[in-house]
């Protein structure tokens, strides 16, 4: 009668087993390491740097506990903070500028564990430490910028209808047209009121010219502010979570500051380098008829032609562009690694929205026979990594993008393009550091509550029900082991709200025990034999324990839905402690009970505690 089948049995096995193996990683702690990444996403990884920093680490005797390359970069264990910030100072003195050198820690978990992917769960900055930053979005330089656009739109719009213009420029925020004739401004004024009506225009005049000022309403301003702050929180995303940086914090606060949190970086110089660095594109025409050697070798001692700037190839070559950005990295809304299929090279693919498609394919029928400079700007740096001859009309939106030394470094720049440019700049106003001993005083509160909490709960147990008391301990126990498990698996971040949230699960998952035990005691008060009271009791007990945990997943789902932060994290353990009690409660325990009563022909008693007859 209280037999499980075989595969039941086995299921239920494989479950802790599973479980088990997953906790584990947790417990082995972490130790001090040194993290070596390239500093610029041309520098190639390759094995020679894991050798490079081993004979480094050996000519100046430092000892390691272990090191290996992955793909983000050499890693290597120490045996402590001192051994570990003296390995970062000898390392960054030996590199130079190519490669960061960034303090890191790294989990003691054996490499058996690691090869099955049981990683430890990710701690939160509250428990492991890390810094936090305050950054606030420079609102001006965004509505400048937007401006700026709108110059090289409207030369665009009016070339395009054949309309006679003697100048575009910007004054701040308001975009100047000059005209000689006043017909050609009244052309123009229908045009731009027709393609851009959030804009506000007004009619004035300069001597003998005619001007049309374009500037942005109130109601542009704030979409435009509204737009950035939600740019820069979007690109600070992909940029930290495409680096590596885990389950960071970044929330808007107020109408123009940001929240950054990083918990387990230590380097203060390196959070702000992560921060720091995007990347965009920008495509200009190279000036062909300045591009004589006389005129670039004074452009490169800093003496450019009007309106011309000089950048350098990768092979170190001089070259003229012209300073009226044709398409910047703000269209782009796709980037992506390939071959070419003729020459075999290394490639970035990028794919341009319909304004930016329309733009590029009007440039490249204006200016076939000519060069295009695609430049690549990143951390403050420019450099031209292309500059093709424009031989036909390009439209689609789709561009290819050759000059990359290697994939590696078109997968670098295809990531950094994919994450896009900060829409405004932005300041580091606060910044703080929570130390690991902080956090680490902060685990052992949280491990001490939920350890005596499961203590007085199990103590509690095993008086009161017996034999079916020790059965809910083990049951509550692999339900810690299974959650945990879980967490570790889907390297989710835990903290002080996930740590109440498992003290809060121990106590709900109980529940479902008591209600169990209490059933079979009923089932035996009616006269019912043992065997039966058991089948019995768990099966007329799971329907209130569905009904109760279905209510309780509920809340919890709405707290995940709605909740921010820290009511986030605590959802998601709450979400999985229900589903894990659940299998524990009824699933686990039964599988025990089964295993201690189910083979018995004939039973005259459980022991379940005192049974009092109404």
């Amino acid at each position: 009668m209280n037999r499980y089948p075989m595969w039941k049995n086995i299921f239920v096995a494989i479950m802790i087993l599973i479980g088990l193996i997953y906790t584990i990683p947790n417990f082995y702690g972490e130790s001090p390491a040194v993290q070596v990444t390239p500093a610029k996403s041309s520098t190639k990884l390759d094995p020679a740097l894991l050798g490079q920093v081993e004979a480094i680490f050996k000519k100046e005797n430092i000892q390691y506990d272990g090191i290996y390359l992955d793909a983000r970069g050499v890693k290597a264990r120490l045996a402590n903070t001192d051994t570990q910030i003296r390995a970062k100072d000898v390392l960054q003195a030996a590199l130079g500028n190519d490669y960061t050198v960034a303090l890191n820690l790294l989990s003691r978990s054996p490499n058996w564990l690691r090869s099955m992917g049981a990683k430890p769960m990710y701690l939160g900055l509250d428990l492991r430490g890390g810094v936090h930053f305050l950054l606030q979005v420079d609102m001006k330089a965004a509505l400048d910028k937007a401006a700026e656009r709108f110059v090289g739109d409207f030369r665009i719009a009016l070339r395009k209808e054949h309309i006679s213009y003697t100048g575009v420029t910007r004054e701040g925020q308001t975009v100047q047209i000059r005209f000689a004739d006043a017909t050609d401004l009244d052309k123009a004024r229908s045009v731009i009121s027709k393609e851009y009506p959030d804009l506000m225009l007004k009619e004035t005049t300069s001597g003998e010219d005619k001007l049309l000022l374009a500037s942005l309403s109130v109601v542009e301003q704030k979409r435009i502010q509204d737009f950035a702050l939600k740019q820069n929180i979007q690109t600070l995303h992909n940029r930290i979570n495409e680096l590596g940086v885990a389950e960071p914090i970044i929330q808007q606060q107020g109408t123009d500051r940001v929240v950054v949190q990083l918990p387990g970086v230590q380097d203060t110089a390196k959070a702000k380098e992560i921060l720091g660095r995007t990347a965009t594109l920008e495509i200009r025409l190279v000036d062909e008829e300045k591009s004589d050697l006389a005129t670039l070798e004074k452009a490169d001692k800093g003496q450019a032609p009007l309106g011309d700037e000089v950048y350098k190839t990768r092979d170190g070559r001089a070259i003229l562009v012209k300073k009226n950005v044709v398409l910047t990295g703000d269209y782009i809304t796709d980037a992506g690694p390939g071959v070419n299929s003729q020459s075999g090279q290394s490639v970035v693919n990028v794919t341009l929205d319909a304004r930016g498609a329309r733009v590029f394919q009007q440039v490249t029928r204006e200016n076939v026979g000519k060069r295009m400079a695609i430049l690549l700007i990143e951390k403050g740096n420019t450099e031209v990594i292309t500059a093709p001859v424009i031989n036909e009309e390009i439209g689609g939106g789709r561009v290819q993008i050759s000059g990359m030394a290697n994939t590696q470094e078109a997968t670098d720049i295809s990531l950094l393009l994919r994450a896009g440019a900060l829409a405004a700049p932005m300041e580091i106003v606060e910044e703080r550091t929570v130390g690991p001993s902080m956090g680490q005083d902060n685990i052992n509160r949280g491990i001490h509550s939920t350890l005596w909490g499961f203590a007085a709960i199990a103590v509690m147990m095993m008086i009161y029900y017996m034999a079916f008391g020790v059965v809910s301990v083990a049951a509550l126990a692999i339900n810690l082991l299974l959650l945990v498990a879980i967490l570790s698996m889907l390297q989710a971040t835990l903290t002080l709200p996930g740590l109440a949230a498992i003290a809060l699960a121990l106590g709900m998952a109980i529940d479902a025990n008591v209600l169990i035990n209490e059933r079979v005691r009923e089932e035996l008060r009616n006269g019912n034999t043992p065997q039966a009271s058991i089948h019995a009791g768990y099966d007329r007990a799971f329907d209130t324990i569905l009904d109760s945990n279905v209510t309780t997943l509920i809340a919890g789902l709405a707290l995940f839905m709605f909740g921010t932060g820290p009511i986030k994290g605590f959802a998601v353990v709450h979400v999985l402690g229900i589903l894990t009690s659940m299998f524990s409660a009824v699933l686990v325990s039964r599988a025990f009970v089964n295993l201690i009563y189910g083979y018995r022909r004939k039973i005259s008693k459980l022991s379940i505690g005192q049974i009092f007859k109404a």
